[in-house]
């Protein structure tokens, strides 16, 4: 015969465990993955840009300015994840790893491709800042990233990993006070136009600047004279 006590402590656990098993504590929903993606990809394209302004002015190696667009890409976008979390009250210790869990993935996955796709443009790695085939290359590259890292988002949020691990946070309603209220709280869709406006000013700059040279001309005088004083 069992006891009381015992069958309603196997009921609360079959109920915890229908509950686990029937739902997730941060849904996975499309919408979340496609903000998700959008903010991995603001941080990897200001990472990748400055790397590569750094890397040119500096007259680094293509390898070595690489190796620092992908540097500073993780540091941009975990940058731009644990500034919400410190604003929401986190530690910065907790926050760091709470996003280091959730956006390394995607950040990767990022810069695996988006790379990828820069060195199999033909001169997109040699050209400049002011050669419109950089820009083209780069708006490219991040359009194929961002498409290869989102199904990677979605599946990591399905499983409630990923910016799920984030998510209760972007949303906690509680108080920003003290220091916290000089955090800066910057939304996606802000990063993305401004990152957007940035690379549109790049390519109309870099185009103009190719448009703008002047043709080449040889050391040739005025019309009807020689080019030589003594030819004939």
């Amino acid at each position: 015969m069992s006891q009381p006590g015992h069958d309603t402590h196997q009921h609360e656990a079959a109920h915890d465990h229908g509950h686990h098993a029937h739902g997730t504590p941060h849904p996975a929903t499309r919408s979340m993955a496609l903000s998700a993606t959008l903010h991995c990809l603001t941080g990897c394209a200001i990472g990748e840009i400055a790397g590569l302004m750094i890397g040119t002015a500096l007259g680094l190696g293509t390898g070595w300015t690489i190796a620092l667009a992908v540097g500073l890409a993780f540091l941009a976008g975990y940058t731009l994840s644990t500034l919400p979390l410190l604003r929401a009250g986190l530690g910065v210790g907790t926050a760091l790893g709470v996003v280091l869990a959730a956006d390394t993935l995607s950040i990767a996955t990022m810069e695996l491709v988006d790379n990828t796709v820069m060195a199999l443009v033909p001169g997109a790695m040699d050209a400049g800042l002011v050669n419109p085939v950089f820009w083209l290359a780069m708006t490219l590259a991040l359009g194929v990233a961002f498409l290869a890292a989102y199904p990677v988002n979605l599946a990591l949020l399905r499983r409630g990993k990923g910016h799920a691990l984030t998510h209760e946070h972007h949303t906690s309603t509680a108080a920003v006070t003290g220091a916290r209220r000089f955090i800066p709280a910057l939304s996606t869709s802000t990063l993305v136009a401004a990152i957007a406006a940035f690379m549109l000013a790049g390519f109309l700059v870099s185009l103009y600047d190719s448009l703008g040279e002047p043709p080449a001309t040889h050391a040739a005088g005025p019309v009807g004279t020689p080019l030589h004083p003594g030819g004939r």
